[in-house]
């Protein structure tokens, strides 16, 4: 079942992180936990502020809730499925491996970036499609204290408690080399691989969730399934039970819709309700994959069964999916939840390309990422033909399953006297394996999902592709803004890979076992946040924009009133480096001061670089030991010269 939920709130000018904090300071909460998917929004950067101030909440509701100092609002939207009960891998990091080698991918910080369309994009807007990772490294040794290394402790004896995996939505690093810093050498096997609070310690979910209230619609709650008839192995029953054409600027125009007019097995299909396209479009990675990419039987099986099948399913909407689909708006709270079933639904749709007007850039939803798979279909990229096995393998699971898809999702939009909490650090494991039931970062496009319908295959996108339910947010989530951020929860996996971006393949399927919550979505939560693409390296150092930064951060991890000890920890990394510019240590130091004030634990991986692990530690322990708040630190992250 998937939930969306948005609410709006004004915020006072003071409801910003302060250079100076007051003493009557406290940590804010974060959202409920009835809330799956959802986007926050920190305060905006587009106005130069030299005071740096955290927001705090006040606000009741439990769902979702939005940080914006001219528009208070958010989305969320949230999905939860149903089915198997154990933990599996996800999204693992390709270029990062376990023996903590140095990640050999490379990343430059220019003035034009030109994406794999051959585009060239104006620095200032984010690449919906590059091999961007956000990864390695840099130094702001010239704005921070120098540390004097402490002497690490001897490497823990005590055996790990097995560690489950947790499906996610964009949940994979991006691992890029920082130009200005070289390659870290490989960590000797001698050499301890982590630093800090022992991982096992830090609160997991389910373990540490409390119980969620009985699901229920509300005005900023949208759910389209009936909730009296919920239960553990049924399948949700759509609601209202017939179908409500609904044609606004508010809602998804459905396909199924009487005023969606255009005239109608294969290409031809698609290109017969999409004429305005049909001499531009291109299939020539579907023929490939029929033709070269699949064994014969296979194919014979995709053709005989599985799309049939997929075409049942789309037409199928007007009985699936009943209820308007609300758009995550800008400057909007809201939440969404809804059924496995009906996800699947809209993908099929996406896939046979019939949502209107949304194959245009100059259309009414210019603002909103692509939902239909026409761009997965063009050219002879090797990329393409891996994206549409994974694809395949969710709809092959989906439509010929004999288990009911009986799970639910949910996503949300979301629009100083803490001190930093506990810190765990490792030069090994990633985000998705090791992070298991915590809060996992997803280094985001502003446009959720980035290229995953095009030629981007890194982080964002793989996670898209082997946890596909991911995609459907393309259809109703805007553009993020400085003050958003989005939330999605209990999402499926079902495919498992390797390799990253050109040596991305698509390996097996993969039974996803990972437990589910009261409103039977599956215990996995990923967080959407969207950084600062940096044109020159110093201008990440400048007050406004470290505010804006702060305040994204502390937008995705914060929960109002919800007790702290009811908190999972932050599974995250080097958010926003690599090919966005971004300084490793100034990024790790930012988001450790937004957990801190969000009353959240830290489980940061670095991705193969010791010498990050071991500054990062150095500097949280430092900190630590001298008892500095989150008000301080920022009181001392005055700009250099640039």
């Amino acid at each position: 079942m998937l939930g969306l939920s948005q609410e709006g709130k004004t915020v006072s000018d003071n409801d910003i992180i302060q250079k100076k904090p007051t003493n009557g300071e406290k940590s804010l909460a974060s959202n409920s936990p009835d809330t799956d998917l959802s986007k926050e929004t920190p305060i905006s950067t587009e106005k130069t502020m030299t005071n740096l101030t955290l927001p705090m909440n006040t606000s009741s509701n439990a769902d979702v809730e939005m940080l914006s100092p001219e528009s208070p609002t958010s989305k969320t939207f949230q999905f939860s499925n149903s089915g198997e009960s154990a933990p599996s891998p996800t999204v693992s990091q390709a270029s990062c491996v376990p023996s903590c080698t140095p990640v050999e991918t490379s990343s430059s910080i220019n003035t034009a970036v030109v994406n794999p369309e051959g585009v060239i994009e104006k620095p200032e807007e984010t690449a919906m499609e590059t091999g961007d990772c956000e990864m390695q490294n840099s130094s702001i040794s010239s704005v921070l204290p120098k540390i004097k290394p402490k002497e690490e402790p001897a490497a823990s004896q005590s055996k790990q408690a097995q560690i489950r995996r947790y499906t996610c939505i964009n949940v994979q690093m991006y691992c890029y080399t920082n130009p200005y810093e070289p390659t870290p050498a490989p960590l000797p096997c001698s050499v301890k691989k982590w630093l800090g609070t022992p991982i096992e310690e830090l609160r997991r979910m389910p373990q540490c969730g409390q119980t969620l209230p009985h699901l229920r619609a509300a005005e900023n709650h949208r759910v389209l399934i009936r909730t009296d008839l919920l239960k553990d192995g049924g399948v949700p029953v759509p609601y209202p039970s017939k179908f409500r054409d609904t044609w606004d600027d508010m809602n998804v125009k459905m396909p199924c819709s009487e005023k969606n007019l255009f005239p109608v097995e294969n290409e031809d299909a698609i290109l017969s309700y999409n004429t305005a396209h049909a001499k531009r479009w291109d299939f020539t990675a579907l023929n490939y994959l029929c033709t070269d990419g699949l064994e014969h039987s296979e194919a014979q099986h995709l053709f005989d069964v599985i799309l049939p099948q997929m075409i049942t399913l789309a037409l199928s909407a007007p009985k699936i999916c009943t209820q308007p689909i609300p758009l995550l708006k800008q400057n909007m709270n809201q939440s969404l939840t809804m059924s496995q079933e009906q996800i699947a639904c809209l993908l099929a749709n996406a896939f046979f390309c019939t949502f209107p007007r949304r194959n245009s850039r100059k259309s009414e939803y210019s603002n909103y990422p692509e939902i239909n798979f026409y761009r997965l279909f063009e050219g002879s990229s090797p990329r393409k033909i891996e994206k549409l096995k994974t694809l395949l393998c969710y709809f092959r699971r989906i439509t010929t399953s004999s288990k009911p898809v009986n799970h639910l999702l949910s996503f949300f939009f979301f629009s100083l006297t803490t001190q930093l909490t506990h810190l765990h650090i490792t030069c090994e494991g990633t985000i998705e394996d090791q992070g298991y039931g915590m809060l996992q970062v997803d280094f985001a496009n502003r446009m959720v999902g980035g290229g995953v319908t095009g030629l981007g295959l890194v982080q964002e996108e793989i996670r898209f592709l082997i946890n596909p339910e991911l995609i459907v947010s393309r259809l109703f989530t805007e553009a993020l803004e400085h003050n958003e951020c989005l939330i999605i929860t209990g999402t499926e996996q079902y495919s498992k890979y390797s390799g990253y971006a050109e040596s991305y393949k698509w390996k097996a399927n993969h039974k996803d076992e990972t437990p589910r919550d009261g409103w039977n979505r599956r215990c996995t939560e990923i967080v959407a946040l969207d950084a600062l693409k940096y044109r020159h390296f110093m201008e990440q150092f400048q007050p406004d924009k470290i505010t804006r930064e702060l305040n994204k951060a502390y937008c995705g991890f914060r929960r109002p009133n919800v007790d702290t000890q009811n908190l999972s920890a932050i599974a995250t990394g080097n958010w926003g480096c690599g090919a966005f510019g971004g300084d490793t240590r100034l990024k790790a130091l930012l988001q450790l001061m937004a957990a801190a004030e969000a009353g959240r634990d830290v489980a940061y991986f670095t991705f193969g670089d010791a010498d990050l692990m071991r500054d990062v530690h150095d500097l949280h322990t430092f900190l630590t030991d001298r008892q500095v708040t989150v008000g301080k630190n920022i009181f001392h992250l005055e700009p250099t010269e640039i």
